[in-house]
C-alpha cells in the first residue's frame, strides 16, 4: 500500500503541474484545485468514518453474539465434509483442516479480524507437511486462491458503510455479493488445480510426512476433532444457501426490508437458544466496534486525499475514460473503474474508493454503479495482502502458481459482480 500511495499522489502531483506550466487555463489553476482536494477530501474522510460509528458499533455487536454462540463451530462442520476431499493431501485429523475451516467460516461471516489469525496458523501448520520448505505446496496455493474468493454470507463492513452513506436497501447486495463468491470460489478452485501442472515444485505429500507432522503442529493451532456432519447435510446446506440466490431475485422488493431487521433478532435468538448473555455480550463486541470505526480514520485520510488529488488532476479522468470505452461494454462502468483495479492491491484503498463513489451525490449507494462497487468490496480479496502476510508468517518464499490464481479468482469475482448487479438489480 506504501507503493500504491506514493505513485498515486506523485502522478497526481505531476499530471497538475504538468498543465499548470504547459497551458492556459481560467481560474481556479490545477494546483489551486489540488490543494482544495487534499483538504476537502481530508475533512469528508473524517465525517465518513465518524457517521460511521454507529452502524459499525451495531454489526459487530451482533457478530459478537453469534461468535460466542458457537456459530463459527457449526460452519465448520458444515463445510468440513467438503473440506476434506478438497485438500485431500491434508489428513483429516491434522490441525490445518481446523484452521483452514476456522479461517473461511470466519470470512464468510464477514468477521475479517477473527479469519486472519486462523490463516495464519493455517499456513504454519501446512508447512509442517511440507517436504520442501520455503515453496508452497498445492494445498497451500489452493487455500491461498480460495481465501482471496471465500464465500460470503454476511458483508457487514459493507452493509454497514452503505447504510452510513443512506442507503434505502443496505442488505441489497447480500444476493449479488453470494452469487459472485459462489463464483469466483469455483473458479479458485479450478485455477488452483489447472495452474499446479504448468508449475513445477509442488511435491505431493506422502503418508509418512503426514504421520511424521502431526507433533510438529504446534498445541496452539487449532484441531477439529469431530467429524462435522455427514456429507449429505454439507451438501443441503450448500443446495439452500444457493436457493437463496433466485428466492432474491423473485421476492426481493419484498424481502429486502425485512433482512437487516430479521438478521438482528435472528442473532439476538440464536444467543439466547446458546444461552449467551446477549447484551452485555453485545455492548463488548460494540466496543470493538467503535474502536474499529475510529482506527480506520488515518487510512481513510490516506486514500481519499491520494484518490481526491488524482480526480482534481484529470489524472482519473483521463485513465478512466481511456479503459472505461471498453469497460462500460462489458457492464463495468467508468467510475467503478478504480474499484475494480485497487481491490486486489489495498483492502483499506479500495473501501475508501467505494465510500468515496457511494457518497458522492452524483452516484449514491443504490444506483447500479454504487451496487456494483458494493458487491466488488464484499465479493473480492486483497490478493496481495494475503500472499504477504500469509506466506510470509509460513516462511514462504517461492509462491509458485498462488498469485495466478488468486488474480484469477479475482478476476472472476469483478465478472460475477457485473453479471450479478445486471442481471438481478437492474
Amino acid at each position: 500500500m506504501n507503493k500504491v500511495f506514493v505513485v498515486i499522489v506523485f502522478f497526481a502531483f505531476i499530471f497538475a503541474g504538468f498543465q499548470q506550466i504547459s497551458k492556459e487555463f481560467s481560474p481556479p489553476s490545477p494546483m489551486e484545485l489540488l490543494s482544495s482536494a487534499m483538504v476537502d477530501s481530508a475533512a469528508s474522510a473524517v465525517e465518513l468514518a465518524i457517521g460511521l460509528v454507529g452502524v459499525m458499533t451495531l454489526f459487530l455487536g451482533l457478530m459478537k453474539v453469534v461468535e460466542e454462540g458457537g456459530m463459527l463451530s457449526i460452519l465448520a462442520k458444515l463445510i468440513r465434509p467438503l473440506m476434506v476431499r478438497l485438500f485431500p493431501d491434508v489428513p483429516p485429523d491434522h490441525p490445518a483442516m481446523g484452521a483452514m475451516i476456522l479461517n473461511l467460516s470466519a470470512n464468510a461471516l464477514g468477521l475479517g479480524n477473527a479469519a486472519t489469525p486462523f490463516g495464519i496458523k493455517a499456513m504454519q501448520a501446512l508447512d509442517t507437511l511440507n517436504p520442501n520448505k520455503g515453496t508452497a505446496t498445492n494445498a497451500m496455493a489452493l487455500f491461498l486462491a480460495i481465501n482471496t474468493s471465500s464465500v460470503t454470507l454476511l458483508p457487514t463492513g459493507v452493509i454497514a458503510l452503505r447504510a452510513a452513506a443512506g442507503s434505502a436497501d443496505p442488505a441489497a447486495i447480500l444476493p449479488t455479493t453470494l452469487f459472485a463468491t459462489i463464483g469466483s470460489t469455483l473458479v479458485a478452485i479450478m485455477a488452483a488445480r489447472l495452474f499446479q501442472g504448468f508449475s513445477p515444485g509442488g511435491s505431493r505429500v506422502t503418508a509418512e510426512i503426514q504421520t511424521a507432522s502431526l507433533p510438529l503442529a504446534g498445541s496452539d493451532l487449532p484441531r477439529v476433532k469431530d467429524q462435522g456432519y455427514p456429507f449429505w447435510v454439507s451438501g443441503l446446506a450448500l443446495v439452500g444457501l444457493i436457493s437463496v440466490i433466485p428466492v432474491s431475485i423473485l421476492f426481493g422488493a419484498s424481502f429486502s426490508p425485512w433482512i437487516l431487521p430479521s438478521l438482528m433478532v435472528g442473532f439476538l435468538l440464536f444467543g439466547l437458544v446458546r444461552k449467551v448473555k446477549v447484551y452485555e455480550v453485545f455492548v463488548e463486541g460494540a466496543k470493538d466496534g467503535f474502536q474499529v470505526a475510529l482506527r480506520i480514520i488515518p487510512y481513510m485520510v490516506a486514500i481519499l486525499v491520494a484518490v481526491g488529488m488524482l480526480r482534481a488532476s484529470g489524472g482519473l479522468g483521463m485513465l478512466v475514460e481511456l479503459l472505461g470505452r471498453v469497460t462500460v461494454h462489458f457492464g463495468l462502468p467508468p467510475e467503478a473503474l478504480p474499484m475494480a483495479l485497487m481491490r486486489p492491491l489495498s483492502g483499506s484503498g479500495a473501501y475508501g474508493i467505494m465510500a468515496s463513489i457511494i457518497n458522492d451525490p452524483a452516484i449514491g449507494p443504490d444506483s447500479y454503479t454504487g451496487l456494483l462497487v458494493s458487491t466488488l468490496q464484499g465479493s473480492t480479496e486483497t490478493s496481495f495482502y494475503v500472499m504477504a502476510v500469509y506466506c510470509g508468517a509460513a516462511g514462504i518464499r517461492r509462491i509458485r502458481h498462488s498469485l495466478v490464481a488468486a488474480l484469477t479468482a479475482d478476476l472472476a469475482g469483478v465478472i460475477f459482480a457485473v453479471m450479478a448487479c445486471s442481471l438481478f438489480l437492474v
